[in-house]
């Protein structure tokens, strides 16, 4: 005996699929409204972690244009009797030193930083990437070894040497190390860029008869912009923001950092001018903000790059 299937009814058939087209749009609505509710929490979350992050600098700023008395008596983000007086009082300076004789002083350190790094740390940067030499993998263990070493072992031995050769109350102490390549992590970040980079360049320029110098100075410095501004951003950044430095071997006034002279409005057994820090705190921060937004995607460029090698 032969089995027959029953014919299904079109409109059966049509049901059926009516109500599986309605559970998929269920799905999708359900899909999406998780989707929102995903999105939604991520932003709240990055909206709470960038107010947490930049509540300090605008307090900062907002402190600026409060009287100290306010500063230290009130938790308010907003002033009550706001006024530039503040400025005035940080643009005068302190200790008979002018803000603007605080400000070169800075600048000087900082752009001498990025000199001496930039030169000293692509030369030796070079030598460890494209030259051969005795003991070239030893020498670079040693100064990547350099950057486990902390920086308060040395302080004394270094301030002992730089005493003795009447080079405290002077620059020469902050900047010498900058021009020895003594900064192995620009080192270490210019060596990554250049094995990046094809040694074909190389060879080509050495058959035309290049040498090292002029297959430094032509073919590698244009290619390594990148890892130099990189380099150059964080030097200025990091000796614009040097506190410890500076204290420790200028004694002199007229010879402080903005940092230090920030230190100055703070006094324990006097009055201190909290107003006139802070707004001498927004003015030293400027420059920084200025270099960094005028090179940032440099600075992006080059960090993507360092970890490559080809």
């Amino acid at each position: 005996m032969s089995l027959v299937s029953a014919p299904v009814d079109a409109g059966t058939a049509t049901y059926r699929s009516d109500e599986s087209a309605a559970r998929s749009e269920v799905l999708r609505k359900k899909h999406r409204t998780s989707e929102r509710w995903k999105s939604l929490g991520f932003h709240v979350l990055v909206l709470a972690i960038a107010v947490v992050v930049l509540y300090p600098a605008a307090w900062m700023l907002m402190s600026s244009f409060k009287p100290s008395s306010e500063i230290v008596g009130s938790v308010s983000l907003v002033p009550t009797n706001g006024s530039f007086d503040n400025f005035t009082k940080a643009l005068s300076g302190i200790g008979g030193v002018s803000f603007w004789r605080f400000f070169m002083n800075s600048l000087i350190l900082a752009l001498g930083s990025v000199v001496g790094i930039t030169v000293s740390c692509s030369v030796s940067a070079y030598a460890f990437a494209r030259i051969d030499f005795p003991g070239k993998t030893a020498w670079f263990s040693i100064m990547i070894g350099t950057l486990l070493l902390p920086f308060h072992v040395v302080i004394i031995p270094q301030y002992i040497v730089f005493n003795q050769l009447g080079l405290v109350n002077t620059y020469v102490p902050l900047l010498i190390g900058k021009f020895l390549a003594s900064e192995a992590f620009f080192v270490f970040l210019m060596v990554q860029f250049m094995r990046n980079l094809p040694r074909e360049l190389d060879e080509a320029a050495r058959i035309d008869g290049a040498g090292h110098v002029r297959i430094f100075r032509s073919i590698m410095l244009p290619l390594m912009k990148p890892s130099l501004v990189t380099s150059s951003i964080f030097a200025f950044i990091w000796s614009w923001n040097d506190f410890f430095g500076p204290l420790l071997y200028l004694k002199k006034p007229d010879l402080y950092s903005l940092p230090i002279a920030l230190r100055l409005f703070v006094d324990q057994t006097t009055t201190s001018d909290y107003g006139a820090q802070m707004a001498m705190a927004v003015l030293a921060l400027i420059p920084v903000l200025l270099f960094f937004l005028l090179f940032q995607r440099y600075l992006v460029e080059g960090v993507a790059t360092q970890g490559l090698k080809g």
